[in-house]
């Protein structure tokens, strides 16, 4: 773990923005006029999606994929101005949030500035030519960072956009040399000493497909050495497999406990039900009380939650990643009050000090969370199925107030009964 990585971090809440498909205009000015309402929701952070040029040559889509670069020092100017850009990120500050951007260092577009002027910077095919070891991203070429002139290049980059954002999330982080990340977050510490850096970290079946081909394939325990946070990808595969039916509740809550011995004190992990690579939460949960338990059940993890934008309205149409395909803001149930509700509880210093261990009840569907800190603890009870259930929950016989939204709840005979809303105690 990075060793400056402070546990408070975990109060943290991220926002993300595809800022083509945020809005109808898809640009930072528009952007700048929902940045009251984001952070209404409980957001503390703000990561944009890439927000530079797109390569032209073998652009996938109509508009191409803003991970594929041309050149990481310019702004899209389908996205706004450079001036756009610092008062978008201005506002934020305004606003009491940060902004971080993101970092695409593994590849470039083909027709990039430094394919253009760094042709030596890059991977070559047995044939000589340039191209990419990861088959399906057929719009990007790789870098090669066994040239350590291309660290600098890189570097300087980072410098330069450190002066004027928080912080850096880094795609496919685990892909690139560990070295390198170390190297760079100390070199950006000369500039912004309290840069947020986050990782994409990867799935293990991944880690270990690029390690059987001589490739980079960094662990979270080793990416976690340079970054504040790193993805939840190391267990999402049994989160996948409890929803498909490929594994039990139990083996999936197992692996969220193995977190807590598994990385340092002080790990930090983004916890997420969607993002831009993923589906949307709504279109896999099998009804709206699931996913209303399941967001409850996220936030009560210990890390960092993040919102995927749109997620807040439950929507279930992941925007076109190479096209343009606005979020639908009407769509749906606004469900900010539960994002707001559990911001509140976010905050609780026990949610990033104590200790949290999760018991799951498989044959209900249902998860039981606890944090201790001294004699302070805080309970977590979530029907992950959306139904009703009545749980073993280890409390005393009386009337107690879900925190979530107030009401009052009764434990009988040391058992809760659990329906539409899922519950927190504090005792």
């Amino acid at each position: 773990m990075a060793i400056t990585t402070k546990k408070t971090l975990r109060n943290s809440v991220v926002y993300s923005v595809y800022v083509r498909n945020h809005t109808a205009e898809g640009t930072f000015q528009a952007l700048r006029s929902d940045l009251g309402r984001i952070r209404d929701l409980g957001v503390d952070i703000i990561w944009l999606l890439p927000i530079h040029p797109i390569g032209l040559e073998s652009r996938k889509g109509t508009l191409g994929s803003p991970y594929a670069i041309r050149n990481y020092r310019e702004i899209n100017p389908e996205l706004g101005t450079m001036e756009d850009f610092k008062e978008l990120v201005s506002a934020i500050h305004d606003y009491g949030m940060k902004c971080i951007i993101d970092v695409v260092y593994n590849h470039t577009s083909p027709d990039s500035w430094l394919v253009t002027h760094h042709p030596e910077f890059f991977y070559r095919t047995p044939e000589g030519a340039l191209g990419n070891r990861i088959g399906d991203w057929g719009d990007i070429v790789d870098l090669d960072y066994s040239q350590k002139g291309l660290w600098e290049v890189q570097v300087d980059t980072l410098k330069m956009w450190a002066g004027l954002v928080d912080g850096f999330r880094c795609d496919v982080a685990s892909l690139l040399p560990l070295d390198f990340w170390l190297h760079a977050r100390e070199a950006v510490a000369e500039v912004n000493l309290q840069c947020l850096w986050l990782a994409e970290s990867v799935e293990p079946d991944f880690i270990l497909h690029l390690r059987s081909r001589g490739m980079t394939g960094l662990s979270d325990a080793e990416i976690l050495q340079a970054f504040d946070v790193c993805y939840d990808y190391d267990i999402y595969p049994y989160f996948a497999g409890y929803l498909s039916g490929g594994n039990t509740l139990s083996q999936y809550v197992d692996r969220i406990n193995s977190q807590e011995y598994t990385y340092s004190d002080n790990y930090v992990k983004l916890r997420f039900l969607e993002n831009h690579d993923r589906a949307r939460a709504a279109a896999l949960l099998p009804n709206e009380a699931a996913w209303l338990h399941w967001t409850a059940f996220m936030y009560f993890q210990k890390g960092v939650p993040l919102i995927y934008g749109g997620q807040e309205r439950a929507s279930v149409i992941c925007p076109d990643l190479f096209g343009k395909e606005p979020v639908d803001w009407q769509s749906g149930e606004d469900l900010s009050w539960l994002f707001q509700a559990l911001y509140a509880l976010k905050q609780k210093e026990i949610m990033s000090l104590g200790m949290c261990r999760f018991t799951a009840i498989d044959e209900e569907g249902a998860v039981i969370g606890r944090y201790a800190m001294g004699q302070q603890q805080l309970i977590g009870v979530f029907s992950l199925q959306g139904r009703a259930a009545e749980v073993e929950v280890g409390l005393g016989d009386g009337i107690y107030q879900n925190l979530i939204d107030h009401r009052e709840v009764t434990v009988t005979d040391g058992r809760l009964y659990i329906h539409n809303q899922p519950i927190i105690i504090e005792l």
